[in-house]
């Protein structure tokens, strides 16, 4: 078994740097545009709509963008929870926030909720987790960014869970192992994959 993780890490190194590349040379306009039809795809499902709470993450540049994904929440009166990084642990929780300003620059400068003005969520069957993906493979195995944050959460995660990627960014099979976690539906700027 460990001769098969050292086997992968190298083969996920490189398709995490191919796909961080493939987002960089996107360009603005396309970006933007794939970013409003994955939101507009993922806000109309029925999924997202019957949602009372909803666990998103706070997007970087070079991922897909949350932003109109969480107005589109709130508007709708739901409750929206974004991840905070434990310190000296590879795990996170997710607080409850009502507005941008009860985010803060945290691990890695990624916006983080602020601990002291923001509640802990508590998931249950009826909480959406949007989850981020550098690439997904058909079969709806992602690949992170290699910390292992998502995976570890989304063990114990009790409710429905939707991946977001390009469709430039997704492929026929990926290398995973036992830890991974598979999606049984994620989402791009043209397509819809139930797995």
């Amino acid at each position: 078994m460990q001769s098969y993780v050292n086997d992968i890490r190298p083969l996920k190194i490189k398709l995490r740097n191919k796909a961080k590349q493939t987002r960089i040379d996107m360009g603005e306009e396309k970006k933007n545009a794939a970013d409003s039809k994955i939101c507009n795809r993922i806000t109309a499902l029925w999924t997202f709509r019957q949602s009372d709470s909803i666990f998103v993450y706070m997007s970087t540049p070079i991922e897909v963008d949350t932003l109109g994904i969480i107005k589109k929440a709130w508007e709708l009166g739901k409750t929206v929870a974004v991840p905070r990084c434990i310190e000296n642990t590879r795990d996170m929780d997710f607080f409850e926030i009502t507005s941008f300003d009860d985010v803060e620059r945290g691990s890695f400068g990624v916006l983080e909720p602020k601990p002291d003005k923001c509640k802990k969520a508590v998931a249950d069957s009826n909480t959406l987790c949007i989850v981020p993906a550098l690439m997904l493979d058909k079969e709806g195995y992602r690949l992170g960014y290699g910390k292992g944050y998502y995976d570890r959460f989304l063990s114990k995660f009790p409710g429905r869970i939707i991946g977001i990627c390009y469709a430039d960014c997704i492929t026929e099979k990926l290398p995973h192992g036992k830890f991974d976690k598979k999606l049984s539906m994620f989402i791009t700027e043209k397509k819809i994959y139930n797995t």
